[in-house]
């Protein structure tokens, strides 16, 4: 069986489900990789050479075979609604098609009421409401987008990215973080930007330091608020308790988050999953993340593995992160605990490589050509986790506790 995946371009958030997809028994994969990499990408250390990968195909370098590739398979995975013509051609011969999405409404679930907007819509999405088109949900607001204009009845799964995995013995995940009699170690990661609301980090910070909490906090990234969250750093004296370390590449923000006891998420609605967050959980960390972003009800449990707060009210988060910073260590440790299971047992590439190549073999046979509310032999939905089903959760979704 053939599964070709096309997307903007190969990175290493893609690059553990995609080795996954090249270890199914009985599956031939391809990744198409349709544009060059961003430049501000590159610089934050997420450039690779896509030759160097040998399930890789540059469609720009290649134009024929990548064609070819993409209308010849037995499923055709795309990263948005992918080359119009080819899967225009392949659902009205009857081909399946898995769409890999993010919000469509992340501005606001107005917008399906522009005419001009649903009329794209139509074209891309809801024509092919009984066609073999299925929907993959990076994030978990993405089926209530979606579900407003009716497209994929029955036919949205959970998803997400799985950046690369790391395992650890029971021993070495105890290790993790701090110590007793160590200050707590707290960690946030990202662009300084507006919608990722860092400022949250340094105001905790601030709250830490008056109720006595030992910490220090470490700010990895930059940005265009950088000048701003070290001016606030200074006006609130915390020079001593955070130390802003600049942009690091992905393993070096793997090192940080291994120490880390807390790692603070603080993004809004225009996050569209958060792949930090999957990392920091599998690094142990207890996560403290806003409830907008498309990961956090995915993948945390609020008060079990990790901890949801409303999305961008700063005094929820400061009052949720704060009880669990002077909470105790072993609160933290055992919420940190749980994290790195859900990850390494569930939101992982393997798991989805292997459940999405179950569910590709199902419809590519023509079992499930319409709908998989009828389950086979072939596949059968998960409880949860990847290819789990997608209910319609709102986008003010409010975590419990």
């Amino acid at each position: 069986m053939k599964i070709v995946f096309v997307s903007n371009y190969i990175n290493h958030h893609q690059i553990p489900f995609c080795e996954a997809m090249c270890r199914q028994e009985g599956v031939s994969f391809l990744f198409v990789q349709t544009e060059p990499m961003e430049e501000e990408r590159i610089r934050l250390g997420w450039g690779l050479d896509p030759a160097s990968l040998p399930y890789v195909i540059v469609a720009y370098e290649d134009e024929a075979r990548a064609k070819r590739e993409m209308a010849e398979a037995d499923v055709l995975l795309t990263g948005g609604e992918g080359p119009a013509d080819i899967v225009e051609q392949r659902l009205k011969a009857g081909r399946p098609v898995i769409r890999v999405c993010e919000r469509i409404y992340r501005e606001g679930q107005w917008k399906r009421f522009s005419p001009r907007g649903l009329i794209r819509k139509y074209q891309d999405h809801i024509r092919y409401r009984k066609a073999p088109c299925y929907l993959l949900c990076c994030g978990a607001y993405v089926a209530s987008d979606f579900s407003l204009i009716g497209a994929y009845p029955d036919k949205m799964f959970r998803w997400g990215y799985f950046p690369p995995l790391r395992r650890y013995t029971e021993e070495e995940l105890a290790a993790l973080g701090s110590v007793d009699g160590e200050e707590l170690r707290i960690l946030w990661a990202g662009r300084f930007m507006p919608l990722k609301h860092p400022e949250f980090a340094v105001d905790l910070a601030e709250r830490l330091k008056a109720s006595g909490v030992p910490f220090h906090l470490d700010m990895v990234g930059g940005g265009e608020l950088d000048e701003t969250l070290r001016t606030s750093v200074r006006e609130k004296h915390l020079e001593s308790l955070v130390t802003f370390r600049g942009f690091l590449s992905p393993d070096d923000v793997r090192g940080y988050m291994e120490r880390a006891d807390i790692f603070l998420f603080t993004s809004n609605y225009l996050e569209g999953w958060g792949a930090v967050v999957s990392e920091a959980m599998n690094s142990g960390c207890a996560v403290v993340a806003g409830a907008q972003a498309g990961a956090a009800p995915y993948l945390i449990r609020n008060g079990s593995n990790g901890v949801i707060f409303r999305g961008e009210d700063e005094e929820d988060f400061l009052r949720r992160a704060l009880a669990l910073a002077s909470g105790g260590r072993e609160n933290i440790k055992s919420m940190g605990k749980a994290a790195y299971h859900t990850i390494a047992d569930l939101w992982n590439a393997d798991t989805a490589a292997a459940r999405l190549a179950a569910f590709c073999r199902s419809i590519a046979e023509g079992t499930g050509s319409r709908s998989v509310i009828e389950e086979t032999d072939a596949f059968r939905l998960p409880e949860e986790g990847p290819m789990s089903r997608a209910e319609v959760i709102k986008p003010f979704y409010e975590p419990r506790g």
